[in-house]
């Protein structure tokens, strides 16, 4: 299983909004500039974060995005289940009957935990936890009046 540019982008764009601060609202245009998100697909993916609670967007000349959850409340496996659905590392862990039984099926049980391991490690990382240990995406310093 391979995680998606769509997760990769919301993530990114969630790890921008937390260093900025909850309730802070933030331009697209500096969100997909600094997070390198296009912004068309930016879009995209804030409506999926919106619909889920984790942001509200402003439209408008002066609109963006503002983060209305705290970073200790939401994880990774939150945000990838977003974009992508239930996450599974194949079809015989996502649906009990592709295999024809999964009680018998030496390898079922293999995939489902390790596909349950995988939940549970992203579901242990919290916004909070990611945003102190620094980021790849520098935040913009506001510009000075000189």
């Amino acid at each position: 299983m391979k995680i998606t540019r769509a997760a990769e982008y919301a993530i990114r764009c969630m790890v921008y909004l937390v260093r900025k601060g909850k309730g802070t609202l933030v331009s697209r245009r500096e969100i997909a500039h600094q997070a390198e998100i296009p912004a068309q697909f930016l879009a995209k993916i804030a409506q999926e974060l919106a619909r889920a609670g984790f942001i509200e967007i402003r439209q408008g000349a002066k609109g963006g995005f503002v983060l209305i959850n705290e970073p200790k409340e939401m994880n990774l496996l939150e945000i990838v289940e977003t974009i992508i659905g239930e996450i599974s590392l194949n079809e015989s862990s996502a649906l009990l009957d592709f295999c024809s039984d999964p009680n018998q099926c030496p390898v079922h049980s293999v995939w489902t935990d390790a596909t349950s391991q995988l939940r549970d490690t992203l579901q242990g990382v919290t916004f909070d936890k990611i945003s102190k240990k620094g980021s790849c995406i520098s935040i913009e310093k506001p510009k000075s009046d000189k």
